[in-house]
């Protein structure tokens, strides 16, 4: 009977298993971006789709509920449900874009992965980008396992945490106004964000 039940841990833990490793699925989806972002039609011009494509990855990679969660920290909690769902959208998607500027303005330059240290169901994946004419810029992405798939809850660019960085803004907007002023800073930021992006395509 113990060995019966010893084996099915074995075979459960065998399927409940990630596939890829935490460095492998942060490697291959900034790849993706790099090759989706360097990709044009048959007559030079950019894509249409792009931003789509590159959004589909980086949903793929990023755990942006977790993400919102950690952000909006002691204010999380107490928000309705809908209201959770309303916020981590609209955090995705200024998260999203700020993701996609940073990876374009690093398509061109070498990108090396310098790390990775495991801790149960927690990792980072360290890396840098090797400019030509700047300093490297070092980025760590903080990973966990979720539903057998290595996912980011946070980046760190050069040390400094994108949750962090957010959550300090957000705990202030909310103390110093209130949680609905920082839904529609929110709403505002990305309005004019998607119309700044329109007019670069």
């Amino acid at each position: 009977m113990g060995k019966a039940f010893a084996a099915w841990l074995m075979v459960a833990g065998a399927v409940a298993a990630p596939t890829t490793g935490p460095r492998e699925a942060v490697e291959s989806a900034v790849v993706r971006v790099i090759d989706v972002l360097q990709k044009t039609d048959a007559s030079g011009r950019v894509p249409s789709d792009r931003r789509v494509e590159i959004k589909r990855i980086a949903r793929d990679l990023f755990d942006f509920d977790e993400v919102a969660r950690r952000a909006l920290s002691r204010h999380w909690a107490g928000r309705s449900r809908e209201e959770q769902t309303e916020f981590v959208g609209l955090f995705t998607d200024l998260l999203e874009r700020s993701y996609m500027n940073r990876i374009e303005a690093y398509a061109g330059e070498r990108i090396l992965y310098t790390a990775e240290a495991l801790d149960g169901t927690y990792a980072t994946v360290r890396s840098k980008v090797v400019p030509q004419r700047r300093s490297e810029i070092l980025i760590d992405y903080k990973m966990h396992l979720r539903d057998s798939h290595w996912q980011v809850y946070d980046v760190l660019i050069d040390g400094v945490s994108f949750v962090s960085t957010y959550r300090s803004q957000f705990d202030r907007v909310i103390q110093a106004e209130s949680y609905g002023a920082l839904v529609e800073r929110l709403r505002k930021r990305n309005l004019d964000t998607a119309v700044v992006d329109r007019k670069k395509l």
